[in-house]
């Protein structure tokens, strides 16, 4: 059936198979929880939505409820994971369609599993991906601008995200977000506030970055409202000690003992490359930045506002190519570069081989847009494989080499 629809999808006018978007969607939404005999009824489903660090909060919660000894699965634009299994998620679309999210619950009921944590987008919302889901409590740990786009403005945007939580009896807030108060009116049985300045010194996180503070109050507090204790939840923090592509220094290929260090996080948000930037600065003397030009088709508004945000942290900084979907790359480049002198290099595996050239002793080469993610995404939706990690390694490797050969 889901192919079916897929096929209609794809002979159908694009203005009638707009109109008739909303229903192709429900449909999808409810065949996939039929088929899969409606999994989330057997468990506590907790959607974790926001703006940035949703992925992190939901490995923070995955690894709290574990140590606690439940039996947990959560789902992320990281990957999939039940229990101690997990597989990265390679669809390029941070909450999966309607099918694969049913099949995951499912998978996650049948390992008896007693919590699940999902990470929920607006697009996904948008999309009824996260229809015929029995939530059980919904986390927010911030909001600011994204998809206005794709949403037709901010306030369509904050109202996507606030439709999940109408369905989930237990809210959990960020008492310290500027839409604090927009989200506390919403009704609730239960309401759980969390405030990310009050961070216990008692906990060693591992994690960098004061975000993740934020993010692991909110776990915190949560685990707290499900009768964790604290000191379960201070063991499970402190046992994260990194995550792919979220603030992820880059260990070098043996023999190589690079004067610098290099930097990949997945920062395509104004707020989170800001903060990103200022974090690496206060580590960092100064920064050689790789900054992944937005993505096609989307949010054109920030372009420049990342070009002007680099500009003002990095000493050098390469523009390059990120996920152009259909839109002309060398078109997005120069709108993130505008009136600034950037380098502006295609190919982003020569942009990251010039910007680790041209570094110098102490300096930190911070590679942002992709993190982990395993595609750039092309035209017509071609998918080029892709890691940044392994990249910078690779030109790591070769850099030495010929400067040994010189």
């Amino acid at each position: 059936m889901e192919k079916v629809l897929w096929i209609l999808k794809k002979i159908m006018p694009r203005s009638a198979f707009k109109f008739f978007q909303p229903a192709y969607h429900y449909i999808l939404a409810l065949i996939g929880a039929v088929y899969y005999g409606f999994p989330s009824r057997k468990m506590k489903v907790i959607a974790v939505t926001g703006t940035s660090g949703k992925t992190t909060l939901v490995e923070m919660l995955h690894a709290i409820f574990s140590e606690a000894r439940y039996k947990t699965a959560s789902l992320s634009g990281l990957r999939f994971k039940i229990q101690n299994r997990a597989e990265p998620n390679l669809l390029k679309m941070t909450m999966p369609g309607r099918f694969r999210v049913q099949k995951f619950l499912a998978d996650a009921r049948n390992a008896g599993c007693d919590y699940v944590f999902l990470e929920t987008t607006s697009e996904g919302i948008k999309q009824f991906r996260h229809k015929f889901i029995k939530f059980y409590a919904a986390v927010l740990n911030n909001l600011s601008k994204e998809h206005l786009e794709a949403h037709g403005g901010f306030e369509n945007y904050r109202d996507s995200k606030a439709k999940i939580f109408y369905l989930a009896p237990i809210h959990v807030l960020n008492a310290e977000d500027q839409y604090f108060d927009f989200f506390n009116k919403l009704p609730s049985l239960d309401k759980v506030f969390f405030h990310p300045s009050r961070f216990p010194d008692s906990i060693k996180l591992k994690l960098l970055g004061d975000f993740n503070k934020a993010n692991a109050m909110a776990a915190l507090a949560f685990a707290r409202h499900e009768k964790i204790s604290d000191e379960t939840s201070k063991s499970a923090l402190e046992k994260i000690i990194t995550l792919p592509g979220r603030m992820e220094y880059i260990n070098p290929p043996e023999g190589v003992n690079p004067k610098f260090k290099v930097l990949v996080d997945y920062a395509f948000l104004p707020q989170t490359l800001e903060t990103l930037y200022e974090y690496t600065r206060r580590e960092s003397p100064s920064l050689v930045c790789v900054l992944g030009a937005a993505g096609g088709g989307r949010d054109k508004w920030k372009r420049s506002v990342l070009g002007d945000i680099a500009a003002k942290y990095c000493r050098k900084i390469y523009v390059t190519n990120e996920d152009p979907y259909d839109e002309d790359p060398n078109e997005i480049i120069e709108q993130v570069s505008r009136s600034h002198n950037f380098e502006k290099i295609l190919d982003r595996r020569v942009a990251i081989r010039e910007a680790l050239k041209s570094a110098a002793e102490n300096e930190t080469v911070v590679i942002t847009g992709k993190g982990s993610e395993p595609w750039i995404m092309g035209p017509h939706g071609t998918k080029t494989p892709w890691d940044d990690r392994r990249v910078a390694r690779e030109e790591l490797e070769n850099l030495f080499n010929s400067s040994r050969l010189d």
